[in-house]
């Protein structure tokens, strides 16, 4: 097998971009915006595939109702910024090196690391080979094909949080053939205010979905899944929306990471063990006063703008600022004419305040739509996506 050798590290500085997930694109666009007029740095957004994947919109996949294909190449037209199309197979922090498709290697100077997380199936016996996940277009359009070719039967849809909320509503309501059964821990809209989870679990109920929480699934058969306790659940397809893991490659490639395989970071999103490595958003473990950040949108493009910044920063001669953010809001689409939308304090703990039916499914939708949008607007002008709510008291360190 031959290897080629493309981008030293002699000439500009080079920043190579793995992941364009929604804070890998924004990290991309911020860094070719600001740097556009700076010969000395160069900017590389490596990806698996050439259109942007709504991640928000993947339980609609997963059901068959089309969504727009949105070119990473395209957007990326005319700022300098460079484009690879490819699998990360690879990564070497020590060496400064990441493999493509195992037969390029990419050199960098700094790297941002954004190739977010995927359904934790390794955790239970049988979820990796019998269940269905949304990791991926590939992956919901799989789910879609077999949802279309049942004509009855059960679906299960293992995890009761937003995921697990969402595609169970989306399967009911385009599927009311299917009996929907959702598993779960907890009871879903359990971290909502009393009236937002009341509405989702109504809301559910109306649907027909079926909902047991409290329990846990211990194992994933080909035409069942079994019950902590020995129950078992029949189904003619599992979804698995309980938990998530990054990929193993930042472990592999000497980085330090958590228990879920996500790159620790310090205050400036730098890595601990190699600070010329930037982590963004659900590949990262970032600790605010509040804790260790969740994966969500509104959270993820912050961090890769952040990181962009930072780089600038730096190569200005100037020092990384702590990131500081604060949860604001938990869309959850119910179907495509019904939500919920519970705002939050900075921490994620629900406010008094909600919004639910149709004004709140037209909310959710300005959510889902606005990132393309807003990668556009960052191109014409940078500045524009650096604002968004720091938290306040919740992450300003402690006296």
């Amino acid at each position: 097998m031959s290897t080629r050798h493309e981008a030293g590290t002699a000439g500009p500085h080079h920043v190579l971009i793995l992941g364009a997930g929604y804070a890998g694109m924004a990290a991309a666009i911020q860094l070719a915006a600001r740097g556009k007029r700076r010969e000395d740095v160069r900017v590389t957004l490596v990806n698996a595939n050439e259109l942007f994947t709504e991640r928000l919109r993947l339980h609609m996949t997963g059901t068959g109702q089309p969504v727009a294909r949105l070119s990473i190449p395209r957007l990326l037209e005319g700022t300098g910024a460079r484009f690879v199309r490819g699998w990360v197979t690879a990564v070497d922090a020590d060496e400064r090196t990441v493999r493509i498709d195992d037969d390029r290697v990419l050199r960098y100077d700094t790297l941002v690391y954004g190739l977010g997380g995927v359904a934790d199936t390794v955790a239970v016996p049988g979820a990796e080979d019998h269940a269905y996940t949304l990791d991926s277009v590939h992956d919901a359009e799989s789910l879609a094909e077999r949802l279309g070719r049942l004509g009855s039967g059960t679906v299960v849809v293992a995890g009761s949080g937003l995921t697990g909320v969402e595609s169970a509503a989306e399967i009911a309501e385009r599927h009311p053939e299917l009996r929907v059964v959702l598993l779960g821990r907890h009871a879903p809209g359990a971290a909502m205010n009393p009236r937002a989870g009341a509405y989702l679990r109504s809301a559910l109920d109306r649907l027909g979905v079926e909902v047991r929480g409290g329990v846990e699934v211990a194992k994933v058969l080909p035409d069942a899944v079994e019950l902590a306790g020995g129950e078992r659940v029949a189904a003619v397809a599992v979804l698995w929306t309980s938990g998530t893991r990054a990929a193993p490659l930042a472990a592999a490639g000497g980085l330090t990471v958590d228990e879920r395989g996500r790159v620790v970071t310090d205050a400036t999103l730098r890595s601990v063990s190699h600070p010329d490595v930037y982590a963004v958003g659900d590949a990262a473990a970032i600790r605010q006063r509040y804790g260790v950040m969740h994966g969500t949108c509104q959270g993820g493009m912050p961090t890769g703008v952040h990181a962009a910044v930072s780089i600038v920063r730096t190569l200005r001669g100037g020092q990384p600022r702590p990131f500081r953010f604060g949860y604001y809001h938990t869309p959850v689409s119910l179907g495509r004419d019904d939500a919920v939308v519970q705002f939050t304090r900075p921490d994620g703990s629900p406010r008094r305040w909600c919004l639910t039916g149709r004004l709140a499914a037209r909310y959710k939708e300005t959510v889902t739509a606005s990132p393309w949008p807003t990668y556009a607007r960052m191109r014409k002008a940078p500045a524009s996506g650096a604002f968004w709510p720091r938290g306040g008291r919740f992450t300003r360190e402690a006296p």
